[in-house]
This record gives structure tokens, C-alpha cells and sequence, in this order.
């Protein structure tokens, strides 16, 4: 099983900037691929980018303003959160899966709370 430590949440203004970052191990690149899912009180979890087969993925909500990238070398995925809003505001989850599955029925870090003041 993949195990997950995230880093690097905190409280930005609008505008601002924040860079997540997410420990794995455990981690087989040949069977597992990485991502990030978001859940903010009251909505529906999301799924905001993720990595397969060195191809970036995200949602339209975040698209130009957050990159997602992964060192191989050392186990490890970032996200990069430029322009943030208010409505990014949420705990941020680094997941993994086994390629074939989804995300949000892999493994999940503890999670990393991103708050964006207006």
C-alpha cells in the first residue's frame, strides 16, 4: 500500500500562491499513478489534477493557474498553486491508485488545509 505525507498548505489572500507537496512510498510507477483531490465543507470532493503516463490532467476550475508535477527520483508530487481564489479553499489530498482504478478509491495522505482569503 502507498503511503502518503502532504506538505505545504497554509492561509494565502487572493491571488496568491502556495506550493503542496506529497511524500510517497511505497510507490511503483509502473503500477501506481498520483494526484491531488480537494474537499471543502459542505461540497462534493473533487478530483483537481493528477499524473499518468507523464501527462498532467486537471479541472477546468483550475486549469492556468495550477501545475501539477512528480520527481520520480525522489517519490515525490507537487502541485503548484498560483492565483489562488476564495473558492480554492479546502483540505488538499495527495492520492494514489493503481493504474486501472480511480483515485479516490486509492490510498489518501493525511491532507493539507489551503485557505484563500478575499
Amino acid at each position: 500500500q502507498v503511503h502518503l505525507v502532504e506538505s505545504g498548505g497554509g492561509s494565502v489572500q487572493t491571488g496568491g500562491s502556495l506550493r503542496l507537496s506529497c511524500a510517497a512510498s511505497g510507490f511503483f510507477r509502473s503500477r501506481h499513478y498520483l494526484g491531488w483531490i480537494r474537499q471543502a465543507p459542505g461540497k462534493e470532493r473533487e478530483l483537481v489534477a493528477y499524473v499518468f503516463d507523464n501527462e498532467a490532467y486537471y479541472t477546468d476550475s483550475v486549469k492556468g493557474r495550477f501545475t501539477i508535477s512528480q520527481d520520480y527520483d525522489k517519490n515525490t508530487l507537487y502541485l503548484q498553486m498560483d492565483s489562488l481564489k476564495p473558492e480554492d479553499t479546502a483540505m488538499y489530498y495527495c492520492a494514489a491508485a493503481l493504474r486501472g482504478s480511480t483515485l479516490v478509491r486509492g490510498s489518501w495522505g493525511q491532507g493539507a488545509q489551503v485557505t484563500v482569503s478575499s
